[in-house]
């Protein structure tokens, strides 16, 4: 086949299965977990039952799907705020109010949604990404003495995704301003 073809079926593919994703996610958020039937996502999304089944075997996987590329886009945006312009502190800073704010965003995820996806294994490697990415720049940080040197950077990454998950619970933008700084506090060098 011409690579213009390929390159449409690709495409098409990709929007079909973006639709059914997105499709899901919304009724989920409307219906509930455990609501939602693949009837309804096709009906929704536009497509034929048989089409749906071609791209994911049930509800379950669609979500896990749509939560795989949740979870990649959120690391695709840590990534590019860590590569951005600045000395590592201001960087790391950059980073952590990034992920506080994805933090409090998805507080408001359904309860009983938030504990089906959170056992899964791409959690385990976003979080070891994560802490791998933030780990990084503390060690940064701390060669140019701009962060604490006395204290492992795998600790302190620890340390500040724990403590930024006190995001999930704030409503208060200053409050959630007050957490990064206080996060902050820890990660200055003595004596700065």
């Amino acid at each position: 086949m011409p690579k213009l073809w390929n390159d449409t079926i690709a495409s098409h593919r990709s929007q079909v299965s973006d639709a059914i994703l997105d499709t899901t996610a919304a009724l989920v958020f409307e219906q509930g977990l455990r609501a939602v039937t693949m009837a309804q996502i096709a009906e929704r999304a536009g497509i034929g039952r048989a089409t749906l089944y071609k791209y994911f075997p049930d509800v379950d996987a669609i979500l896990h799907a749509w939560h795989g590329r949740q979870i990649g886009e959120h690391l695709r945006q840590l990534t590019a705020v860590r590569d951005g312009t600045g000395d590592p502190a201001q960087r790391l800073t950059a980073v952590l109010t990034s992920y506080a704010h994805i933090v409090q965003q998805t507080r408001s995820h359904d309860t009983e949604l938030v504990k089906f996806l959170h056992p899964d294994q791409q959690i385990v490697d976003a979080q070891q990404h994560l802490r791998e990415l933030i780990r990084t720049l503390i060690a940064e940080g701390a060669s140019t003495g701009h962060l604490r040197a006395d204290i492992d950077p795998t600790e302190l990454a620890n340390y500040c995704l724990h403590a930024l998950t006190a995001a999930a619970t704030l409503t208060d933008p200053a409050a959630v301003t007050r957490l990064i700084d206080l996060t902050r506090t820890g990660l200055r060098a003595p004596g700065s």
